[in-house]
């Protein structure tokens, strides 16, 4: 088993209140959140965006694991994803991922087949409870 932890501390109410995120591996420390930071555009991180850098990098390295199964190394796979918040549902309802990746004697149907291999297998996209989907470019 691996255990990660990070904590959240809240003072005040919803809309008004402040918190700071913290990660047992310090990148996170004290870093502030808000009702701003997470439904408009004030300065600090949000549950969402913490979620989709979450999803972006270990669907990275997942298909990272399943190119050198597959015989592979990337140059480079540039992952982003972004995350749909739902405030009338209280959830989250999408996170889709883009990627443009650089593989040197892969093709283009062998990409996508192993891209899409890594999104169903990533940790992440299995804790994930919405529709996930998936943007493939295999770059020259």
């Amino acid at each position: 088993m691996i255990n990660r932890r990070a904590n959240a501390v809240w003072k005040g109410t919803g809309k008004e209140g402040t918190g700071v995120l913290s990660t047992q591996s310090t990148v996170l420390e004290n870093t502030q959140y808000s009702f701003n930071t997470r439904f408009a555009d004030g300065k600090g991180t949000n549950p969402e965006e913490l979620i989709a850098a979450a999803h972006a990098g270990c669907f990275a390295m997942q298909l990272s694991f399943l190119l050198n199964e597959a015989g592979f190394t990337a140059d480079e796979l540039d992952v982003s994803a972004t995350i749909t918040l739902d405030p009338s549902q209280g959830a989250i309802t999408k996170s889709a991922l883009v990627l443009k990746g650089k593989v040197a004697g892969i093709s283009a149907e062998q990409f996508d087949e192993i891209a899409h291999a890594a999104k169903e297998k990533c940790p992440v996209s299995k804790v994930l409870n919405a529709e996930k989907s998936l943007e493939v470019e295999l770059l020259a």
